[in-house]
């Protein structure tokens, strides 16, 4: 389909039942409170909005926060069926011999996929990571490839692996925003899994470990997501929580003890739950208008979202939202399902707090040949 330019006409709905005026009044949001760490950033898992952040692109040491992508890649292995929680793996002494945090796994001992998942996701063991990534690619060098791919297709754009397990590499770094993007895409494919992020103590092999984020223990919102620490990337933490159907994740990077990580991370979800709410607007595959269509079989097509949409605004403010579809004039058939029509927006105070792309929700194909003629000679003239 050819590059096709959008109307200039919005069609406003105001959202809310109370006349925007009076949602107006309402005090403006306070700064994010200050965070003593080198990075951070906080999003709305639905809407993904960014509600604060400071050096959220700068690449910086993950540590252990590497097992976010780590996991993510097993899970789509064990969704397209190519592994299995039940299947044995045998630890190699690669594995049990790799430095830092462990679930002490032996050398030569088979253990189940669930059993090294857990461990590498509530005690943080690097055996388990390298066991796992030796499994599925038979060497962690080949499995940070499949990382780097993965990395590549969730749009991170300024990561790259070189291990599974996050110890010190110069071409081995993360950001903040890349962290956030990554958890919320796990969260959102892989639910069933995520929730073993919750998990506050794993016993492996007679051994009781605790799982370090503290604010398990602390915020019973709190459901993940992952520690980390070595020295050059001081304590990490990546943590999300859900409280009224609304869910955040905090990314921290760089503090400079274990409860100041946690400390700013719940300062960090603190600020977004009491300032900020998030709601749906629109489901995935739902028709919101039609597109009109040159030269197709049919003349218009139903356009909706590949993916539900929701926003994120100041808490008391809903009234005072508009939302508005731009459709393009100019779509030439043939149209596949996913093609872009258009663009749905909403603006708070002006300012367009979330936009989503407009997308065929059906094809059409070629018309005939009169079709085609008379709606070309239409376009000459258009």
């Amino acid at each position: 389909m050819k590059s096709t330019p959008f109307s200039a006409i919005f069609l406003w709905v105001l959202l809310g039942s109370l006349h925007a005026a009076l949602a107006a009044e309402a005090p403006p949001i306070p700064a994010p409170p200050e965070i003593g760490a080198k990075a951070y950033l906080l999003m709305d898992y639905h809407s993904g909005r960014v509600l604060a952040e400071a050096n959220a692109d700068q690449p910086m040491e993950p540590a252990s926060l590497t097992k976010i992508m780590t996991a993510y890649v097993v899970f789509r292995e064990l969704a397209k069926g190519n592994l299995h929680l039940d299947d044995l793996v045998t630890v190699s002494e690669k594995a049990w011999k790799t430095e830092g945090s462990r679930m002490f796994a032996q050398v030569g001992s088979k253990i189940a996929v669930e059993n090294l998942l857990k461990g590498m996701i509530v005690q943080s063991g690097n055996d388990a990571s390298v066991a796992l990534a030796e499994h599925i690619a038979g060497d962690e060098a080949v499995f940070a490839q499949l990382m780097n791919q993965n990395a590549e297709r969730l749009g991170l754009k300024n990561t790259h692996f070189k291990n599974s397990m996050g110890l010190p590499d110069p071409d081995h770094y993360s950001t903040a925003r890349d962290l956030a993007l990554l958890t919320r895409a796990m969260i959102e494919e892989f639910p069933e899994f995520y929730k073993w992020h919750a998990i506050k103590e794993f016993t492996f092999n007679n051994i009781k470990q605790i799982n370090r984020n503290r604010l398990l223990w602390r915020d019973p919102s709190v459901d993940g997501v992952k520690t980390g620490h070595t020295e050059g990337a001081g304590y990490c933490l990546v943590t999300s929580a859900m409280r009224d159907n609304m869910r955040l994740i905090a990314v921290v990077l760089g503090a400079k003890s274990d409860s100041e990580r946690a400390n700013a991370n719940q300062a960090l979800l603190n600020y977004g739950f009491r300032f900020y709410e998030t709601r749906p607007l629109y489901k995935a595959g739902e028709k919101l208008a039609e597109a009109r269509i040159w030269k197709g079989a049919e003349s218009r097509v139903p356009v909706g979202l590949s993916r539900d949409f929701a926003v994120t605004f100041p808490r008391g403010q809903y009234a005072s939202l508009k939302a508005g579809m731009e459709l393009s004039t100019d779509g030439v058939a043939p149209i596949k399902p996913g093609d872009k029509l258009g663009v749905v927006k909403v603006v708070y105070n002006n300012e367009t707090i979330a936009q989503q792309d407009l997308v065929a929700l059906k094809a059409v194909p070629e018309g005939g040949v009169f079709r085609r003629w008379f709606d070309q000679a239409r376009l000459l003239f258009k």
